[in-house]
């Protein structure tokens, strides 16, 4: 799943550091305004499927430049399934914009995420993105800092018989999951409400790459456990939440201006930011979506959907 990289580029040495003990690593050695040949991209391929989120620092590229970095990863998709095409830069259909100066410009209340809650980006689908590539162009000095947790850690600590119990199950996803996640009569209820996108994945997925076993339900999406009642449902979603966000298996990351992350979407969830909504700061990002595979359980069976199509690539659709 990855794209053609540039013949004339060359190879360049990467130092790679870890930043915590479950997941994440610093990279240097790169300048990713530049491209780069067919070995580097794999060693970053590589260093992403051991460390699960890779930092950049100092990386002042446009937008062009980040579509480029993130084809290293695999296609890459429009912004949004949902569309959020007012989102996008004149010309980067490719990226979402996440800026804290869009709300204030409409009369709502100061935001700094769509999404400040524990998630992977749009499970809802039935191929979720493989990776996602964030980028900063303004941060504020104080505060923002976002958070990574690891699923297959999280799966690897719980005990084999709940490991077995849970391979056996499926679980819907919807925007919002369990939760009313937004205003009434806002974009975002308006959008959902045109555009129903509802999968059903297996609650232990194995992942493509590594082969690695992951926990693939997430508060921001996961809505219930199929083949239970509802109360059963709600107990052993949060029993697989709060296993899922230990603080123990997490990375917060300080985001600096130039600054770039990239995340393993199917064996990670992040949470964006929660401590701004008092401070008047500004904060934009940029973001971009690599396509994802339809998830497998360990039982080799394809996750289902119950409404939306599979959400590709224009190069690929």
């Amino acid at each position: 799943m990855t794209a053609l990289i540039d013949n004339s580029a060359t190879t360049v040495e990467l130092a790679v550091e870890p930043i915590a003990g479950y997941l994440g690593a610093e990279i240097s050695g790169v300048d990713l305004a530049k491209p780069v040949d067919e070995p580097t991209a794999q060693r970053l391929r590589d260093a992403l499927y051991a460390h699960k989120v890779l930092f950049f620092r100092d990386q002042p590229i446009d937008h062009a430049q980040q579509v480029r970095f993130t084809r290293y990863f695999g296609p890459v998709t429009d912004a949004h399934p949902l569309g959020y095409t007012d989102k996008s830069p004149a010309g980067f259909p490719e990226i979402l914009e996440v800026d804290s100066r869009t709300y204030a410009s409409r009369g709502g209340a100061r935001k700094y995420s769509y999404a400040s809650f524990w998630h992977s980006d749009v499970t809802a689908l039935i191929n979720p993105p493989a990776v996602t590539v964030l980028r900063a162009e303004l941060v504020p000095d104080v505060g923002g800092d976002t958070s990574w947790a690891d699923l297959g850690a999280a799966y690897d600590r719980l005990p084999a018989s709940l490991q077995r119990f849970l391979e056996g199950l499926y679980a819907e996803n919807r925007f919002g999951g369990r939760e009313k996640r937004w205003e009434s009569a806002s974009e975002a209820e308006r959008l959902t409400a045109e555009t129903p996108i509802v999968s059903e994945h297996p609650v232990i997925r194995v992942h493509p790459v590594t082969g690695q076993k992951l926990i693939a339900v997430n508060p921001g999406f996961t809505s219930r456990i199929l083949g239970v009642s509802a109360r059963q449902s709600d107990r052993l979603l949060d029993l697989l939440f709060d296993e899922i966000t230990d603080p123990s298996l997490t990375v917060r990351v300080r985001w600096t201006p130039d600054s770039i992350g990239v995340w393993d979407n199917r064996a990670t969830v992040h949470q964006a930011p929660t401590d701004l909504d008092h401070l008047d700061v500004v904060r934009v990002l940029h973001r971009t979506t690599v396509e994802g595979e339809i998830p497998v359980g360990v039982d080799g069976l394809k996750s289902r959907s119950v409404s939306g199509a599979p959400f590709y690539a224009r190069t690929t659709a």
